[in-house]
């Protein structure tokens, strides 16, 4: 479907009435041509730089001697976040301890291959640029324009933006306005799930009062000891989120702490007190993805539907 005169991105999901200030889409181009089938290869442009260009938002580091105390552990980590960094890669005080190492949004952005992949919190670009290299088209919605800003920033310096459609949303009413539609008039292929855990110190409240020390393999110790709830999700309960987030596809990879319940990840595959469930429906299959860099696990990536592997076939 071409794209209509004075239409933009956001409102080829949602009604006009949710086209507002709070719901900005900030892609410029639409893709017109029809979608390739799920495991298609997309080849990114060679990095260039565009006119997106968000330097004048946060400062660009270049020395440990610029960098905040509390930032100092990230920089140091800098080029695993973005291989591009020195490009001039930006990244806010939030993006710098949420944001997807490289190495991992590659491996999930391999698994997610599809035509049209949804990123409803995708902060300053890792993941949505990983996803631009394996999908037709991306969209990246965030409610920070900030973050946006630099999402949209970082993917022109990997040569991807093109693929991306940047909408400044919040999730929730995104994906409610999005489902009253009779007939949306295109498929969300894949979610991805990459929600705020609660901050840098998400272990826990008590483990963190008590743990004064910044010694990287005790704060491991520690957290590797206790177990992460999915009531601690934002914006709403991770099983909630679960839940809608099911409504728009079945194919959804959730990126989780790596201390996550999995008695609580399980349930997430139990259906709904009025769901007819059939025997053997494999759609309901979990599988769990350790996230590793080097010696260290650094999170967990839920895969359901057709992303699991072998069942291709529900997708």
């Amino acid at each position: 479907m071409g794209k209509k005169p004075n239409l933009t991105g956001l409102s080829r999901f949602l009604p006009q009435d949710f086209l507002n200030p709070n719901a900005t889409s900030l892609s410029q181009n639409s893709q017109n041509e029809s979608r390739p089938t799920k495991k298609h290869e997309t080849i990114a442009q060679s990095p260039v730089r565009t006119r997106y260009n968000a330097t004048a938002l946060v400062p660009h580091y270049k020395t440990a001697r610029e960098v905040p105390e509390n930032l100092q552990k990230y920089f140091s980590q800098r080029k695993r976040y973005f291989s591009l960094y020195d490009k001039g890669c930006l990244l806010d005080e939030e993006g710098w301890y949420s944001v997807t190492p490289e190495s991992i949004a590659i491996q999930i952005a391999d698994r997610c291959r599809c035509d049209t992949i949804l990123d409803p919190f995708c902060g300053v670009g890792g993941n949505a640029i990983a996803f631009a290299k394996t999908c037709e088209h991306v969209i990246a919605l965030d409610i920070s324009p900030t973050r946006l800003a630099l999402a949209r920033h970082n993917a022109a310096i990997y040569g991807v933006a093109d693929r991306i459609e940047f909408i400044l949303a919040d999730y929730i009413s995104f994906a409610n306005a999005y489902l009253s539609r009779p007939h949306p008039t295109r498929r969300i292929d894949v979610v991805f799930l990459s929600p705020p855990w609660g901050g840098p110190g998400y272990i826990s409240s008590s483990e963190n009062c008590i743990s004064a020390r910044d010694d990287a393999d005790f704060q491991d110790e520690l957290e590797m000891h206790s177990q992460y709830s999915l009531s601690r999700i934002q914006p709403i309960h991770g099983a909630d989120l679960f839940r809608l987030t099911k409504r728009i596809s079945d194919n959804i990879a959730y990126f989780l702490p790596r201390n996550t319940d999995l008695n609580e990840i399980s349930a997430l595959g139990l259906p709904e007190k009025d769901e007819s469930v059939t025997p053997g429906d494999e759609s309901r299959m979990i599988e769990v993805e350790e996230e590793w860099m080097g010696p260290k696990l650094k999170a967990l990536t839920c895969y359901f539907g057709g992303l699991v592997t072998g069942k291709e076939h529900v997708f």
